[in-house]
């Protein structure tokens, strides 16, 4: 039998598949510069939301089938091909969204996401057996296999390969068209055959045109609370742990029941070193003066010369003055390539701090953080990969300072 399908309903499916997609890598690029509850947070809602928009995409268009006879959809299996959909897609979220994705980490991804589409499709379509029989032209299964893996390559490098235009509009939209068109064309090799005197078990309630509306208008619903994660809040300071002794002082072998900042973790303080050890090249007009802040929708300049820290905040920062925190528009990377790299050192991947005003650097197993001189207490968290580094540059002010 062959299969006929609603246009307003595909072109619905479309629609959602764009949207989830566009939502859910945008929460992937901020994963590399979040931490702590938050990092793990944007790991979860960037995977949700791509499911999300696997699972509607592949939902809307099953209703857009215009069959001669009602069907029956198992939930079981529905359920389990969301949830399988869910993880191999967190994989992949991982693979480019916690570190610079070479070409190899975008090839797992693009098979991990390729998997977790063609395994929402076909767990999906299992879930029609209890009243129609199924078969699956083998030929249109690996076309639909190499569609889905490779389409959500290319989607994946332009949103995060290194080299590529950075573009979330033109990734979310290869996304959909990798979801839509794998559907779509294991539809196209697949027969439906109604199981000879089985029925459904009951009539839908909701037309299926209907039934689509509502599902699409919840998938909207759930991405929109997702991007509420991504609205930064302007003037939220850090968590305040000490006070901090003024002077330069350096300690190690702190018991493991101190507290330590809001998200260190030895695992997340890891970052690459060639990104960082490298000499920084003096820009044109010199190293910045001052930096752009904003605070109740007016527009600033923060003195360099009070410059205390540098919090990175998804796509922005946080500039920290020794007493208050500024919201400014530059994203972490672009603030370190202003700032004086002999006075300011980037210690972890979300953080800068002004090496003059370290007073304490404390060390709990492979966990390290520093305090700052400051008038309001500061703790930042330093990767493992820069605590030898910077206890030697601490060691020679010291030896500088004597």
């Amino acid at each position: 039998m062959s299969l006929q399908h609603e246009p307003w309903l595909v072109a619905l499916s479309l629609i959602v598949a764009f949207q989830g997609s566009f939502v859910g890598l945008h929460l992937a690029r901020q994963i590399g510069e979040a931490q702590g509850l938050r990092y793990r947070r944007l790991i979860a809602s960037s995977a949700l939301s791509l499911a999300l928009a696997i699972w509607t995409m592949h939902f809307i268009g099953m209703l857009a089938l215009n069959l001669p006879f009602a069907v029956d959809f198992l939930v079981l299996p529905t359920l389990i091909s969301f949830l399988i959909c869910v993880l191999v897609v967190g994989i992949a979220v991982i693979f480019v969204g916690t570190n610079p994705p070479d070409a190899q980490r975008i090839a797992v991804a693009a098979f991990a996401m390729g998997g977790g589409i063609v395994a929402m499709h076909y767990l999906g379509m299992s879930a029609l057996h209890a009243t129609l029989h199924l078969t699956h032209a083998p030929a249109f299964v690996a076309a639909s296999i190499v569609i889905g893996v490779l389409a959500s390559g290319m989607a994946l490098w332009l949103g995060f390969g290194i080299g590529a235009p950075k573009s979330i509009v033109g990734s979310a939209a290869l996304m959909a068209l990798a979801i839509s068109a794998m559907h779509y064309t294991a539809m196209a090799g697949t027969s439906m055959h109604p199981i000879s005197g089985v029925l459904p078990s009951s009539q839908p309630v909701l037309s299926q045109g209907l039934l689509a509306v509502v599902v699409s208008i919840v998938a909207f619903l759930v991405s929109g609370l997702f991007m509420l994660s991504l609205v930064p809040i302007p003037g939220r300071g850090p968590a305040a742990s000490a006070a901090a002794p003024i002077g330069a002082v350096l300690a190690a072998d702190v018991p493991s029941g101190d507290a330590k900042p809001d998200g260190l973790d030895s695992a997340e303080n890891e970052f690459r070193d060639e990104e960082h050890d490298a000499v920084p090249t003096t820009p044109a007009g010199g190293w910045a003066k001052s930096l752009p802040v904003e605070r109740d929708g007016l527009r600033r300049a923060l003195d360099v010369n009070r410059l205390s820290a540098v919090k990175a905040q998804a796509h922005y920062t946080q500039l920290f003055d020794g007493e208050e925190t500024w919201f400014c528009p530059l994203t972490i990377s672009e603030v370190a390539a202003r700032l004086d790299p002999a006075i300011f050192a980037r210690i972890h991947r979300s953080h800068i701090v002004n090496i003059d005003r370290v007073s304490m650097l404390k060390q709990s197993g492979d966990a390290s953080q520093v305090a700052l001189s400051t008038r309001t207490a500061y703790w930042a968290p330093v990767a493992r990969s820069r605590n030898r580094w910077l206890k030697q540059r601490l060691e020679a002010r010291l030896g500088k300072a004597s």
